[in-house]
C-alpha cells in the first residue's frame, strides 16, 4: 500500500463513510505561511535515545523544507519538549504519568537539543513545550499572529503524537494547515499511517515534500494548489 494513499488505508467502506460525512475538503493556501518543525530533537531523531528512532530521512526532508522557507522568506519555528528537573522527577505533569519515558527530555540535555543536521539560525524561533501540542501552554498562536501567518506547514515527530496534536491545534487556532508527508516520522508505521489518514480527512492537507517546497518557493503563493 503506498504511503500517500490515505483514502485506501481503511478500505472502500471507510472511504464511503467519510465521503458521506463531508470530510476531506481541500485547505486554502495563504500568502503568508510559517513552517513549524515539531520536536526534531536528538531524543526523537536518534535511535540511541530511549524515546528515539532513526529519522534520518525525515530530518533530511525537514531540512529541505527549511531551505525552501529561507528562499521564500518564510519564518521557521522549531519546537522542543523540555522539562526542568522538578518536572521530570515529580508528579506535576500528568502526561509523564502516562508516558514516563518522556522524563528523559530534560532541559540542557542532549535529548532536547535540535538535530544538528537542521539549519537552525538565530533568526529562527524556538518554542519549548511540556505536552504534545506546540500550542498548548505556549505562545505559539500569538507568535504566528504576530508574524502575520495565515497558513501553518507542519512537519516533525512523532506523526501520531506531537505532529498530530500540533496540527489539530493549529486548525483550532484559526490557521489553515498543511502536513508534509515525507518530513513526518514515527516509531512505528501503523500509528504514522493512521495519523496521516485522520489529519487528511478532518484537519489538514497532507502534502508531498516537492509540492510543499514549490509552495514555499512561490512568490505568488496565494491561491496556489498544493496536492
Amino acid at each position: 500500500m503506498p504511503v500517500d494513499d490515505h483514502r485506501g488505508l481503511h478500505g472502500a467502506e471507510t472511504d464511503a463513510v467519510y465521503d458521506r460525512a463531508g470530510f476531506g475538503a481541500t485547505v486554502p493556501r495563504g500568502q503568508s505561511p510559517a513552517l513549524i518543525v515539531v520536536d526534531l530533537t536528538r531524543g526523537f531523531t536518534e535511535p540511541g535515545f530511549p524515546s528515539g528512532a532513526d529519522l534520518t530521512a525525515e530530518v533530511t526532508a525537514a531540512a529541505t523544507l527549511v531551505s525552501a522557507a529561507r528562499r521564500g522568506d518564510v519564518p521557521v519555528i522549531y519546537t522542543a519538549i523540555s522539562y526542568t528537573p522538578a518536572e521530570a522527577e515529580g508528579d506535576a505533569v500528568a502526561w509523564l504519568r502516562k508516558a514516563p519515558g518522556m522524563r528523559g527530555l530534560r532541559e540542557g540535555s542532549d535529548a532536547v537539543a535540535l538535530d544538528p543536521r537542521l539549519d537552525c539560525r538565530d533568526s529562527d524561533h524556538l518554542v519549548l513545550k511540556k505536552g504534545a501540542s506546540a500550542f498548548h501552554g505556549t505562545g505559539l498562536a500569538a507568535l504566528l499572529t504576530g508574524l502575520g501567518a495565515d497558513t501553518a506547514l507542519v512537519c516533525g515527530a512523532t506523526t501520531s503524537g506531537c505532529v498530530r496534536a500540533t496540527a489539530v491545534d493549529a486548525v483550532q487556532s484559526g490557521f489553515d494547515t498543511l502536513v508534509v508527508r515525507e518530513a513526518c516520522g514515527d516509531r512505528a508505521r501503523g500509528p504514522h499511517d493512521a495519523a496521516l489518514f485522520d489529519l487528511q480527512a478532518k484537519y489538514a492537507d497532507v502534502v508531498a515534500l516537492a509540492d510543499a517546497v514549490a509552495y514555499l518557493d512561490a512568490p505568488d503563493r496565494a491561491g496556489r494548489k498544493v496536492s
